[in-house]
């Protein structure tokens, strides 16, 4: 018997090997800047980033993704995967979903395969959006798309306190009580996600977020890729 939460879970570990601890969405710069200091400022930063930024708009395109796998309506879905591999604000923005997702499907294609994963990796040459990449598998394995979001915007969630932890730095409890801080945003910007019925209508709000990247490009000293 196929267990989907099982699939979840081992695909959205920190362990599946798609390289996501070198990333910090920009949280480096905003420790660098002073922005974020502490437990109390980091659960802000993230909570803006996850209802106005980053969080708002990889949810969208992964239900709407996710939606378009599911019916196997796979123009619908190339379109999706396009704007999602667009709607980047910054190189290295760009660089860090292209590299996971691109190294989630290939991965996944070989531990977890499906004829779907495979057509995909084929139309896309292997370029795919994270959000994208991981609605794709959900979909194609049965996995419910609330579930799937939900688990994929708390890794996402967890990646950048992981980040923060160890820039701060913060003791690992405090990044325990960050991440539960921020269970009823998350699922807030589950919810916000669910209820998309067109991407247009779908923006961020984070100008700061896109500032700390494009400053990231050229900070002095760097632990991560973004």
């Amino acid at each position: 018997m196929v267990d989907p939460l099982y699939r979840l879970l081992a695909w959205l570990s920190p362990a599946y090997p798609i390289g996501a601890f070198s990333y910090s969405h920009g949280v480096e710069t905003a420790v660098e800047e002073g922005f974020v200091k502490d437990r109390a400022s980091l659960v802000t930063w993230l909570r803006t980033v996850l209802t106005d930024g980053t969080g708002r708009v990889d949810g969208a395109l992964f239900a709407a993704a996710w939606r378009a796998a599911e019916a196997q309506d796979w123009k619908t879905f190339d379109t999706v995967a396009e704007r999602a591999a667009a709607w980047r604000g910054t190189s290295e923005m760009a660089l860090e979903q292209r590299q996971q997702g691109g190294s989630f499907l290939s991965i996944t294609r070989n531990a977890w395969n499906h004829p779907d994963l495979d057509a995909t990796h084929q139309r896309l040459s292997g370029e795919i959006a994270l959000p994208v990449a991981v609605a794709l598998a959900a979909a194609v394995h049965g996995i419910a798309l609330e579930m799937a979001l939900s688990g994929y915007l708390h890794a996402f969630t967890a990646n950048l306190i992981s980040a923060a932890v160890r820039t701060v730095p913060l003791g690992q409890t405090d990044g325990q009580l960050a991440l539960a801080a921020l269970e009823a945003t998350v699922q807030r910007t589950v919810e916000a996600a669910l209820a998309v019925d067109d991407l247009d209508e779908v923006g961020t709000a984070t100008p700061l977020l896109d500032w700390c990247s494009l400053k990231h490009e050229t900070q002095y000293t760097r632990l991560f890729r973004s």
